[in-house]
């Protein structure tokens, strides 16, 4: 009887004690890994430009509900001089990169952010502005005309070469959908004088070979008429030269006719 008793009590404990380690093992299970997003709601992108050591651009774009707007934040830290300014504005499209340059050389820095809607290709959009302490100036970004955009279709490159903005793309034989790419590459150089953007096209590319090789046809064409022309003109001058010297002739043989029959 104590036999048994002892045995049940025993097998007991040893239940309870499995039961317990189960329990513990339960709890220092950790909980499930939850995926974490580079950036929380509402804010898309975000990067920062470190201009001088203590100097700071954190350019932000956010909104919520939609992914083609929003609107963009440009947070200036100035910690040496302990000056913090925002400046905001609305966006269009998805910031694609953010570019920093001193382009007219004044020791203020120029800020540039790249756009593109996602609905379209058309095209590239630049937010600019020039810092100046604490003030930020809005410049505007000159648009393509319309010899630079002839067989543009978008996928622009921009960079920062030599203090200068850079922008490439290839040029297309047409605007339409259905255009097919040249090889041809188009290089614009962008520059600031006076807050103003100059812009200066450095490649020669399909379509100023086909303008140029016009010009040389229509040139070739030109000099090949004058060149008719002045063979005509001297054919014409030896032929009446020729028939004056015929007509002398004839007049010295009636003379010299004349006066055999007077003899």
């Amino acid at each position: 009887m104590n036999y048994r008793f002892y045995l049940f009590m025993l097998t007991g404990c040893l239940m309870m004690a499995w039961g317990c380690n189960q329990d513990e093992k339960k709890v220092a299970t950790p909980p499930a890994s939850v995926k974490k997003t580079d950036f929380a709601d509402p804010f898309r992108f975000h990067k920062r430009i470190e201009v001088s050591p203590g100097e700071d651009y954190d350019v932000l774009s956010w909104g919520r509900g939609s992914t083609t707007t929003g609107a963009f934040l440009v947070l200036h830290s100035d910690s040496s001089g302990k000056k913090y300014t925002t400046t905001t504005g609305d966006l269009d499209g998805a910031i694609v990169d953010v570019y920093n340059s001193d382009m007219d050389l004044d020791g203020n820095p120029e800020i540039l952010i790249q756009a593109k809607a996602k609905d379209t290709t058309n095209y590239a959009t630049i937010y600019a502005f020039e810092f100046n302490n604490s003030r930020a100036n809005k410049l505007d970004f000159p648009r393509l005309t319309s010899s630079q955009r002839k067989g543009y279709r978008g996928n622009d490159n921009f960079y920062i070469k030599e203090g200068k903005f850079m922008r490439e793309f290839p040029i297309y034989d047409g605007n339409d959908k259905d255009a097919k790419p040249t090889g041809q590459k188009r290089i614009l150089e962008y520059g600031l004088r006076g807050n103003n953007f100059t812009v200066k096209q450095l490649s020669t590319d399909s379509t100023d070979n086909k303008s140029t090789a016009k010009s040389v046809a229509k040139e070739v064409v030109k000099s090949s008429n004058t060149n008719k022309k002045e063979t005509t003109t001297k054919k014409k001058s030896k032929k009446h030269t020729a028939e004056k010297k015929t007509t002398k002739k004839k007049k010295h043989h009636r003379k010299q006719d004349s006066d055999d029959s007077d003899n």
